[in-house]
């Protein structure tokens, strides 16, 4: 539990993924991998990324600011329908009640032209509902879309990135790829790779702070365990270098 005192590490005091700081950290990694790998497209990768956090930030804030007047127009909309929906139904029984019920060919028009109207309210009563979240959604999937791309061509990267053509004995053949990097270098790749990885993770939640959409979520979701997995075998490479300098 907090005790009321400012915080001294560093770290955010609030509960919420601040757009900022995130940028500020991919900021950090690309001048640590630019400086470390200027040659490699590595870092082309952490400047895309800065580019999407920059995105994510301002769609979500003008998003967030757009919803809430479209929220407010629907559900005043939505409140009018279901107003005219009671009205009709109070003016039917009004009418049936008016009419002696032996004279079907009189009331039973008029309560069946009734209900198709109200259903036709209840539709447009769920379209106007649901039409904030929909608007929503679109801008926020095509920047998760983005993401996802930015996961793959990151993977890509690590994927010629061998640790086991730098064990002793490796014999390579006329179709393998020469490595450029020595083992502490393709330590320090693989490990902005993790990295990375991660702060793509991080730019995908950030979609989430602001949303409560099901399919906003759901994608976010899927982004975090795309980058997850892709750590993984990550992480498996960076062990068995691990391995190899034991040897």
């Amino acid at each position: 539990m907090s005790d009321g005192l400012p915080r001294t590490d560093g770290l955010p005091t609030t509960r919420h993924l601040s757009s900022e700081q995130v940028r500020a950290t991919v900021l950090d990694l690309q001048g640590r991998i630019a400086a470390r790998f200027p040659q490699h497209r590595l870092t082309v990768v952490a400047t895309d990324l800065v580019d999407l956090v920059d995105q994510v930030d301002l769609k979500t804030q003008d998003t967030h600011r757009r919803v809430v007047h479209t929220t407010l127009v629907a559900r005043i909309l939505a409140a009018v329908a279901l107003l005219v929906a009671i009205t009709l139904v109070v003016l039917a029984l009004q009418l049936v009640m008016s009419h002696p019920l032996d004279q079907l060919n009189t009331w039973i028009p008029l309560i069946d032209s009734t209900i198709d109207t109200i259903v036709f309210i209840g539709i447009a009563v769920l379209f106007l509902w649901a039409f904030p979240e929909r608007r929503e959604r679109k801008g926020l999937l095509a920047l998760l879309h983005q993401l996802r791309s930015l996961a793959h061509v990151l993977d890509m990267h690590q994927l010629t990135k061998e640790p086991g053509r730098l064990r002793t004995g490796y014999v390579p053949t006329e179709l393998s790829l020469a490595s450029d990097l020595t083992r502490d270098e393709m330590f320090d790749y693989l490990s902005y790779c993790t990295e990375l990885l991660s702060l793509i993770a991080k730019t995908a939640a950030l979609c989430a702070e602001r949303s409560s959409d099901g399919t906003i979520l759901d994608t976010v979701s899927d982004v975090e365990t795309l980058t997850r997995e892709i750590s993984v075998r990550v992480y498996q490479k960076v062990t068995l270098l691990g391995q190899f300098d034991e040897r």
